[in-house]
Formats: structure tokens, C-alpha cells, sequence
């Protein structure tokens, strides 16, 4: 049995793209006027989040495959 690199890249991006969505909650609105109206840290938080879910989605059906 081998280890799937996705695997712990996908937790790894989840769990940092969750953090930041848990800070960015508490936190509050970013600073006004730093981005031009555009929240580039909710942008981000997509970002890892769905990097990281699809690594975890193609580990998973590679898995099914074998």
C-alpha cells in the first residue's frame, strides 16, 4: 500500500483555508479601501478551500479505482 501525496496536501490546504475563513469571520470586514472594493482575502479562502477539497475529491476516486 503506498501513500497518496494528494492526501495530506488536500488536508493540509482544507485545514488553512478553514483557519482563514474562521479568522476572517471574527475578525470582521477588511480595512476600507486597500483592495479597490474587492476582498482579496475571501478570494484566497476560495482558493485553498477548493484546491485543497479537490485534491481530496481526485485522492479519493483514484482510490476507487484500484
Amino acid at each position: 500500500m503506498t501513500m497518496d501525496i494528494r492526501i495530506p496536501i488536500g488536508l493540509l490546504f482544507t485545514l488553512i483555508g478553514a483557519l482563514l475563513l474562521g479568522y476572517g469571520i471574527v475578525a470582521g470586514p477588511p480595512l476600507a479601501g486597500t483592495a479597490g472594493d474587492v476582498n482579496v482575502d475571501a478570494w484566497w479562502v476560495l482558493v485553498l478551500l477548493a484546491f485543497g477539497v479537490g485534491m481530496l475529491f481526485f485522492a479519493r476516486r483514484h482510490a476507487g479505482r484500484r
